[in-house]
C-alpha cells in the first residue's frame, strides 16, 4: 500500500464513521511532514483503524521531546519518540534531570532504527562534523528528538551551540536553504531514507553526508547506551556512498491511562497480515516494524494491553 493510498483509505473511513457512537479516537504525535515519522504514522493510522470502532489519525508534531510531553499531559493519546528521549522522560534523567519525571509513559511497540543524518552539498569542503566549527548549520527544532542528537554529536567532536551558527528549522526549510546557499549542514535523526533528504539528493547538485564513526562515535555510544553503529547503505540516496553514522531506536509510546482494550487491539491490528504487508509495501522502514522488532530496546515498561498480545503470541513471557 502506497502512502497516498493509506491517506485515502483513512479518510475515507474516517468519514463513513462519522455517525457512529461507539468509536474511540487516538491521535498519534509524529514529526515533521518531511521527515519519516508522519508517513509512518499515517500508515500505523490507517492500518490499525477499525471500522465503527477506532479510528487513529497520525498528526504533525515539533517531533519526539514534544510527544512524551503531550503523551504525559494528556493532549495526545500516543506518539513516536527515539528511545532515549522516552526513557530519559519516564526516569527523569539525561535531558529531563532536575525536571518531573513522566512515570505515566508506556511503550506500544518498538518500531525501526532511526540513523543519524548530517547533510551538506555535493562536493563541500565539509568533510567531517569538526569543520562544522564557525558554519550556519540546522539542528532542527526544539522539542524535535533532532536537536537532541545534534548536541550530542557536537559534544563528541568538540562542539557546542556557539561553536556553529546554529538554526532551529525543520529539514525541508533546511533543504531549500542548503540547496540556496544560505546553509552549509543540517542534522535529521530519523529513518532512512528521509524524504526531504531524499528529494535534496534527487534535485541539482545533489548531496553527501558526514560520517559519525571513530574514537567520537565510541565516546558516543559509551554515554548512550541507546545509540548503536549503524550504515546509511549506497544509494539510499542517489549519488551518496555509504557512510557510517549512529541510530537510536524510534518508538510508540503511550499513557498508562489509555484503556487497556484499545491498546490491546491496535497492538493486535498492527501486527496482523494485512498491516505487514501495507507496511513492508508503504515505507522503507515500514518492513522494520515487526513483532520480533517490536520488544526490543525497551527503557520503559510496556502498556498492559500491548504486553496482553505479546504475552498471547509467545513473544514475551
Amino acid at each position: 500500500m502506497k502512502l497516498k493510498d493509506a491517506i485515502f483509505i483513512l479518510l475515507v473511513n474516517t468519514v463513513a464513521l462519522g455517525s457512529a457512537t461507539a468509536e474511540q479516537y487516538l491521535r498519534i504525535g509524529t514529526g515533521g511532514t518531511a521527515g519519516t515519522y508522519y508517513p509512518i504514522g499515517v500508515l500505523i493510522a490507517s492500518v490499525v483503524s477499525q471500522p465503527g470502532k477506532i479510528v487513529a489519525t497520525a498528526q504533525a508534531s515539533n517531533g519526539s521531546l514534544g510527544n512524551v510531553i503531550g503523551v504525559s499531559s494528556g493532549s495526545l493519546e500516543s506518539g513516536f519518540s527515539q528511545a532515549d528521549v522516552a526513557t530519559w522522560a519516564y526516569k527523569g534523567t539525561g535531558i529531563f534531570e532536575g525536571k518531573p519525571a513522566m512515570p505515566g509513559l508506556r511503550l506500544i511497540a518498538s518500531l525501526y532504527p532511526e540513523s543519524i543524518h548530517i547533510v551538506v552539498n555535493k562536493g563541500s569542503d565539509i568533510k567531517t562534523v569538526a569543520d562544522l566549527k564557525g558554519r550556519r548549520v540546522a539542528l532542527d527544532e526544539a522539542g524535535s528528538g533532532t536537536l537532541i542528537s545534534a548536541r550530542q554529536v557536537l559534544a563528541a567532536y568538540g562542539l557546542n551551540e556557539s561553536d556553529i551558527r546554529p538554526e532551529y528549522i525543520k529539514p525541508n526549510q533546511a533543504g531549500d536553504k542548503l540547496k540556496s546557499g544560505a546553509l552549509d549542514a543540517f542534522f535529521f535523526t530519523g529513518g532512512a531514507p528521509a524524504k526531504a533528504i531524499a528529494e535534496l539528493a534527487s534535485d541539482g547538485r545533489g548531496i553527501d553526508l558526514l560520517p559519525i564513526d571513530g574514537v567520537q562515535a565510541e565516546r558516543l555510544r559509551a554515554a548512550n547506551p541507546f545509540l548503536y553503529t549503524d550504515t546509511i547503505a549506497a544509494d539510499t540516496y542517489l549519488g551518496v556512498p555509504a557512510v557510517k553514522t549512529l541510530a537510536v531506536g524510534a518508538q510508540w509510546v503511550t499513557s498508562d491511562k489509555m484503556d487497556a482494550e484499545l491498546v490491546y487491539q491496535i497492538t493486535r491490528a498492527l501486527f496482523s497480515d494485512t498491516a505487514q504487508k501495507a507496511l513492508s509495501s508503504g515505507h522503507a522502514k515500514g518492513k522494520f516494524i515487526t513483532r520480533a522488532n517490536a520488544i526490543q530496546g525497551a527503557g520503559i515498561p510496556f502498556h498492559p494491553g500491548a504486553q496482553r498480545y505479546y504475552m498471547e503470541v509467545g513473544a514475551l513471557k
